[in-house]
């Protein structure tokens, strides 16, 4: 069988580049099992764009070997399953087809339809409502910092913007930024204390509770710099998780709620105007 799946993989291959493929009312088939025929054009659809001969051969080969073996593997469970079996196995099949239809369906009518814009006063009500759901299991703070060379002539005045931060101060370090070794200047954003631990190598298991005390100032260097670190807020395990961290879960949260609304509505109306259209009726 081998042998003779390799004289039609020579065949295929060999014709690759001339017009062999073009449609024809009645394909010569490739690979037969029993009453079961593989064709070329089967092949033609497995073979990637710009394919080389090697490659190819590897990939046909390897595809009409696995196509027979399923063909035998299902061949040979149609002759010895039990009928009852096969009846299930078919009306599984016959289900699962009808779920994919439907579901794909609904979902194309639903990407034409779904609002999926959340506004400020939606998530606000939502957030309100539960927010027994919404407490924290992780630590949060609203912090900032910069890794700076401890060398800097500057280095004094640096620090005072940092610590003071006015809307002055804010605008001068953001125009320089680009001379720290790294920096996070954004301290209105909630973000999690484990990746500031993972960022900021002086920050570690053992000390990162320094940065859970509310308006700390920290100050630490290695080989790599000075670094500076202003904590401005903190939360807790536990506490409530702020809206404006976790509003995407909340959109997301609404989003999928108007999906399920708009699927039990289309499948209402889709019925309905069956109905109407006598396509479709019951009998008693």
């Amino acid at each position: 069988m081998v042998k003779h799946f390799s004289l039609y993989l020579i065949l295929v291959i060999s014709f690759a580049s001339c017009d062999y493929f073009r449609p024809t009312e009645t394909e010569a088939a490739i690979a037969r099992v029993n009453e079961t025929y593989l064709y070329k054009a089967d092949i033609l659809k497995i073979l990637p764009e710009n394919y080389t001969k090697s490659d190819s051969t590897i990939l046909v080969n390897d595809f009409i070997n696995r196509w027979a073996t399923r063909q035998l593997l299902v061949q040979g469970a149609e002759l010895n399953l039990e009928e009852s079996t096969q009846e299930e196995f078919d009306r599984l099949v016959e289900q699962y087809k009808s779920d994919l239809y439907s579901k794909t369906y609904l979902e194309a009518l639903v990407y034409k339809s779904l609002d999926t814009v959340v506004s400020q006063e939606e998530a606000s009500a939502y957030y309100e409502d539960n927010k027994d759901a919404f407490k924290l299991n992780e630590e949060l703070i609203k912090f900032r910092y910069i890794n700076v060379d401890e060398k800097r002539l500057d280095l004094e005045d640096i620090k005072e913007k940092f610590k003071r931060y006015t809307a002055e101060d804010k605008y001068v370090l953001d125009s320089i930024a680009i001379q720290f070794k790294s920096y996070s200047l954004k301290d209105s954003v909630w973000i999690r204390l484990d990746q500031v631990v993972n960022v900021i190598p002086v920050i570690t298991a053992e000390n990162k509770n320094e940065l859970l005390k509310k308006s700390n100032f920290i100050q630490r260097k290695d080989s790599l710099g000075l670094y500076l670190m202003q904590i401005n807020e903190v939360l807790l395990r536990n506490e409530t998780a702020p809206l404006e961290y976790v509003k995407p879960t909340i959109d997301q949260i609404v989003i999928n709620k108007r999906k399920l609304e708009l699927i039990r509505q289309l499948e209402k109306d889709i019925t309905t105007d069956a109905i109407k259209n006598k396509q479709f009726e019951t009998y008693n």
